[in-house]
Formats: C-alpha cells, sequence, structure tokens
C-alpha cells in the first residue's frame, strides 16, 4: 500500500510540476520507475523471443565473431562516459535476420535488435556506431515510456504501474516493436548519437552517413520507420553542426571503418 500511494502522490506531483526532472537531463512526465521500464523490455524481449517467424534472431553460437564485432562497438559507446544509465540497463544486443529490412530498435531496458538488412545497406562502421549509438539513446532517454505515459494517460498507466491491468501490459510490450517516435525524440536521439560517438574512435557524425544514403537512394530508399520523422537532408546538417559545435572528430580510417566492416559483412549469412 506504501509503494501504491508513493507512485500515485508522485505522478500527480510530476503534473502539478509540468514534468518531472530526470537523472537523464530530460523533462516531461514519465509514470514508469527504472525498474517498471527494465521489466517492460524484458517482457518485450520475451515476446520478441516467442515470435520467431517474424524476429529470425541469429543464434550467438553459431555467429560468435559477427556479435563479438558488434558488441565491442556497443562496449565502445558504453564507455564513452556519457550514457546515463549505462549499469542499470541490460544493453543486450541481437541481430535478426532480414535481408530486406532497414532497421535497429532498442526497448526500454536496453534490449538492442540490429537487422542484417541495415548492416548490409551501410558501407562503413561508423555509420553503424551512428545509428546503434541513435537508438541507444531513445533507451537512454527513456523515449518509449514517456510516449506511453502521454499516449495512454496517467490513470491507464497507474493501472499498469500498480498490476492493475495485465492485458494493457501485453498490448504496450507489442506496441514497443513497433514504436514511431517524436520529431522531438527522433532529434534528441540524433545529438546524443554525436554525444556518445565524440569520445569514441568512431566518426561522431556516423549517424549523417546513413541518412546521407537514404537521401541518394530518393523516396524508395527511405525504411518506414523514417517516414514520419524529419527529413534526411535536415538530419545530416543538424549532425554535423552538433558534431561541430561539440568539437568532435569527422574524419575515419578507411582501414579501421571500410575494409573491417566488409570483414564484418561477410561474417553474416
Amino acid at each position: 500500500m506504501i509503494k501504491k500511494l508513493t507512485l500515485y502522490f508522485l505522478a500527480s506531483a510530476c503534473l502539478f510540476a509540468a514534468g518531472c526532472k530526470k537523472k537523464d537531463g530530460s523533462g516531461g512526465l514519465n509514470l514508469f520507475t527504472l525498474e517498471d521500464e527494465k521489466t517492460l523490455g524484458l517482457q518485450t524481449k520475451g515476446q520478441i523471443e516467442n515470435d520467431p517467424a517474424q524476429f529470425p534472431i541469429l543464434p550467438r553460437s553459431s555467429f560468435p565473431e559477427a556479435y563479438a564485432y558488434l558488441d565491442a562497438m556497443r562496449d565502445d559507446i558504453l564507455n564513452s562516459g556519457k550514457v546515463t544509465y549505462k549499469n542499470e540497463f541490460a544493453w543486450e544486443l541481437y541481430i535478426v535476420h532480414k535481408d530486406d529490412v532497414l532497421n535497429a530498435f532498442c526497448t526500454p531496458g536496453g534490449y538492442i535488435y540490429i537487422y542484417t538488412g541495415l548492416i548490409k545497406y551501410l558501407d562503413d562502421k561508423s555509420s553503424l556506431a551512428g545509428v546503434l549509438g541513435h537508438e541507444i539513446a531513445h533507451a537512454d532517454k527513456r523515449h518509449s515510456t514517456k510516449q506511453m505515459t502521454k499516449a495512454y494517460g496517467m490513470q491507464t498507466l497507474l493501472d499498469v504501474v500498480l498490476g492493475n491491468n495485465q492485458g494493457l501490459v501485453t498490448q504496450i510490450t507489442s506496441e514497443l516493436v513497433n514504436l514511431k517516435f517524436s520529431r522531438t525524440d527522433e532529434s534528441e536521439a540524433d545529438k546524443y548519437s554525436v554525444t556518445y560517438l565524440c569520445p569514441t574512435k568512431y566518426k561522431a557524425s556516423g549517424a549523417a552517413s546513413f541518412f546521407e544514403k537514404i537521401a541518394e537512394d530518393g523516396d524508395a530508399g527511405v525504411p518506414a520507420f523514417l517516414s514520419t520523422h524529419p527529413n534526411p537532408d535536415n538530419r545530416v546538417a543538424n549532425i554535423n553542426a552538433e558534431a561541430a559545435s561539440q568539437g568532435c572528430s569527422t574524419t575515419i580510417s578507411n582501414t579501421e571503418d571500410v575494409d573491417g566492416y566488409q570483414a564484418f559483412k561477410n561474417m553474416l549469412p
């Protein structure tokens, strides 16, 4: 009862304060605690594992070198010192074997899914690191649960937080897989992708290379998950400007970024 009352008054206080300040420095109402968020992410992971037709995950035991390559990239980002919830979230990484899908997503709690289609579409390591940083930012800035709070409203999500609506929990976890973020959230994730990569060996504006390639391919090359979000050309300019404002490196090593990345792609089926 004490926990329920605490959650209720916390949520009410956030509403009257027009948004709570979070550890990650962002505002906006979020009724999910970190523990709720981790539980929600774990539930989403379970649903993904139970649907191999839609999410054919490559087993780690069969592709250890490919996973080691991605794990090292993830660890470089997490060890940048810029990821707020580095030690709180799982940050588990999975490769989805769908060559016709240009996508990646990260659930609440840090479960990361990267499609082989996206990996093979990109040309260098920094581009993938930029996309990975972008997806990590969505989880680190807790965009999914903030969006769910806004979409479902206070009372409904209080029922979920307090364990009174298991059916809605299942519905929410299903929606998280195909969640479309707001323009504001996308812009923030682009910005923090630069911030995360800036102290690393990768080109800090790596995500811009992805959008440059999308722009070159025209409308036919735009993945569905980007269709409602800022224009790729604008995102390239904004990412490059952010890298310049932070004084980050925007150059790459051909051997490290291109040749090594091709070897990584060759590890995939």
